[in-house]
């Protein structure tokens, strides 16, 4: 069946910019289109995220934050504005997709991830990007894409600089979330409100993530699954490195994976 038969006019022209791309098509638009995106986190990396992910044509997204916009999350977090403060940031990002591309079916979630719900929420996903602001959700939400075998693109910032990642660790050659950062949920972090972040990291890394994600539903150039980018916008340097497969990994190391 040929790609005009399966995307409407409107669709033809809104997407036109991937599908003369050879590596995309047709046949990698429509793949968006039928995909189902889970977004953890609506903060500064899930802000950009979400919106090129919802540009692009992903069919569903479904967006997961307990928290409610604040005055000090406009610096960064750009989906959302000043008249937005106070409402729950879920539905008002979800509202933002639907008025950027109404083709894109996209709902709020205003509930903070656990061990008890992460598995009903991840299921039926394609993907999930994860861009939550705690290490210890960040392992639950990896040891669930794992068991669900789901693919999991990570990304965070600092203050001047980022790293993403995706992971498939139920692959014999690609390692888990876990082989990279071990498995002490309790370890320190220090979150933007202390140590501050400027405001274009969350844009730059946010929208990789989403590259990333469109990466996974429709793949394009090389395998990135099991590479780690890190940027370091003091020295305007970028850096790729290749995570090693933990053999005594608690997740993936397991005989059933």
């Amino acid at each position: 069946m040929s790609v005009q038969t399966m995307l409407t006019d409107e669709e033809l022209t809104r997407y036109a910019r991937h599908i003369v791309l050879k590596e995309v098509g047709g046949a990698g638009q429509l793949k968006l289109r039928a995909a189902h995106v889970l977004v953890i986190g609506a903060g500064g990396i899930g802000s950009p995220a979400i919106q090129y992910l919802a540009a692009a044509g992903v069919g569903r997204l479904t967006i997961v934050d307990d928290d409610r916009v604040d005055l000090s999350n406009l610096q960064r977090q750009t989906i959302y504005a000043t008249d937005d403060i106070g409402r729950g940031k879920a539905d008002t990002a979800a509202a933002a997709a639907r008025r950027l591309n109404p083709h894109v079916a996209a709902s709020g979630v205003a509930l903070r991830i656990d061990a008890a719900n992460v598995d009903a929420l991840i299921a039926g996903a394609d993907v999930v990007l994860d861009g939550c602001d705690n290490f210890a959700t960040r392992l639950c939400v990896a040891d669930a894409c794992l068991a669900a075998r789901t693919p999991l693109v990570s990304a965070a910032i600092g203050q001047f600089d980022g790293q993403l990642a995706s992971f498939r660790g139920w692959e014999a050659d690609k390692p888990c979330y876990r082989c990279f950062v071990g498995d002490d949920p309790e370890r320190a972090g220090v979150s933007c409100a202390e140590d501050g972040v400027l405001g274009p990291m969350a844009g730059m890394i946010g929208s990789l993530a989403a590259l990333e994600t469109i990466r996974t539903i429709a793949p394009f150039g090389e395998d990135s699954a099991g590479l780690l980018l890190l940027a370091d916008t003091l020295a305007l340097r970028f850096r790729t490195l290749r995570l090693p497969k933990d053999p005594g990994c608690r997740g993936c190391g397991r005989p059933d994976h």
